[in-house]
């Protein structure tokens, strides 16, 4: 970064955040933007693919059909099966292929040219989520624990009584508190590290042509230009592996509801 008055002023995070569309909450910064069209783009996006692909059902199934079942297959198998076990993994298969799919469809808008936003760059939506899925963790356990889902995440067993007072509260804020913030910001985290990192590249590649020109400019525009290609190849595998992440936490938390005192 140049310090000189006129040189290269990097992107700031204020600047991921574009104007709403209709801020009807200005006070509050808050309104309909382009980060909520874009969730309620991948709805679109997630529901027509399926339903599309799986239109006309057949033995020898078509591109579009093969990747419908495999991404169902994987859901299913991987993050259904292999987590929850064979007797509860059948009733937890339409959250886990929801959130993972729209996860990963609202990380890769980040990858579009033209969208270039992933949806979980902001905290909001990530929160959002995240908070669902705690919901339905607690929800789970009391459901399935009664009161006494609370004795058994937060009471370790095998411990000395003396240190019952400090472990209990540790795990209370492990359990309570800390796990959804984790769960949402590593998310969030990654996703915004990306989106600065594209930022970066395209802003120094515009003041280099447009404001140093000259061999000079144009040369090191072009190296930035070559040396993001495999950052965005980078960036394109962690939006994949953050979706994965993030489903895949959603299961062991739920699994950890369901035999809570197994543990």
């Amino acid at each position: 970064m140049a310090t000189n008055e006129g040189g290269f002023q990097p992107p700031t995070i204020s600047e991921t955040h574009l104007p709403e569309i209709f801020p009807w909450m200005a006070e509050w910064g808050t309104g309909f933007g382009k980060n909520m069209l874009m969730v309620i783009l991948s709805v679109i996006v997630i529901s027509w693919f399926f339903m599309w692909a799986i239109r006309k059902q057949s033995l020898v199934p078509s591109r579009a059909q093969f990747a419908a079942e495999a991404g169902y297959g994987f859901v299913r198998h991987t993050l259904g099966r292999d987590i929850l076990g064979e007797k509860h993994f059948r009733k937890w298969i339409p959250l886990l292929f929801a959130v993972f799919f729209f996860v990963l469809v609202n990380n890769i808008f980040g990858a579009i040219p033209g969208l270039q936003l992933p949806t979980f760059s902001h905290a909001g939506p990530a929160y959002a989520l995240a908070a669902i899925i705690w919901i339905t963790w607690i929800t789970l356990g009391f459901k399935t624990h009664g009161p006494k889902f609370m004795k058994l995440m937060t009471v370790p067993s095998g411990v000395p009584k003396w240190l019952l007072p400090l472990l209990v509260v540790l795990e209370f804020l492990s359990n309570f508190i800390i796990r959804p913030l984790t769960h949402s910001l590593r998310l969030m985290a990654v996703m915004l590290a990306g989106h600065i990192i594209v930022m970066l590249a395209g802003s120094g590649v515009e003041f280099l042509v447009a404001q140093q020109g000259g061999l000079d400019g144009y040369g090191l525009g072009a190296l930035i230009l070559v040396g993001s290609i495999p950052l965005y190849f980078l960036e394109l595998v962690m939006m994949v592996l953050q979706a994965f992440v993030f489903a895949l936490l959603t299961a062991i938390y739920i699994q950890g509801s369901i035999e809570a005192d197994a543990h």
